[in-house]
């Protein structure tokens, strides 16, 4: 069935388009109501599972935490999660191969690599 383009759906796609990093749904919701006020947050929900079915949205997991969302097609990359305002970004490049740290007998698949830190806004004095 083909979703009906809303004012509320094309506000999330266009908040995930202009915030370039992966995004939780009450980041979404907050980002979203500056372009429809009435926004809620089962709208956003129902969105993002759409998004995610229809491949335009990928989600980011992280250990131990509700996923978040970004963009589909990106090349492959990793994710700095700021300690300080839990905010997500995206890291471009990877360390390469890891199968040197695959226990012997083992075959590895596929990896991510989460750093945890503090971010620009955060970390500024």
């Amino acid at each position: 069935m083909m979703e009906r383009n809303t004012k509320q759906r094309d506000a999330i796609r266009h908040v995930f388009e202009k915030t370039a990093r992966p995004l939780g749904p009450a980041e979404v919701l907050e980002a979203g109501r500056a372009e429809v006020s009435k926004l809620g947050i089962a709208t956003v929900y129902r969105t993002i599972n759409s998004l995610v079915e229809s491949g335009w949205l990928v989600p980011v997991e992280l250990p131990g935490e509700p996923p978040r969302y970004e963009i589909a097609g990106a090349a492959h990359h990793h994710h700095f999660r700021c300690r300080d305002c839990a905010r997500v970004f995206e890291i471009h490049g990877c360390p390469g191969d890891l199968s040197d740290l695959t226990p012997a007998g083992f075959m590895l698949e596929s990896h991510e690599v989460v750093l945890y830190g503090k971010c620009a806004r955060c970390a500024a004095p």
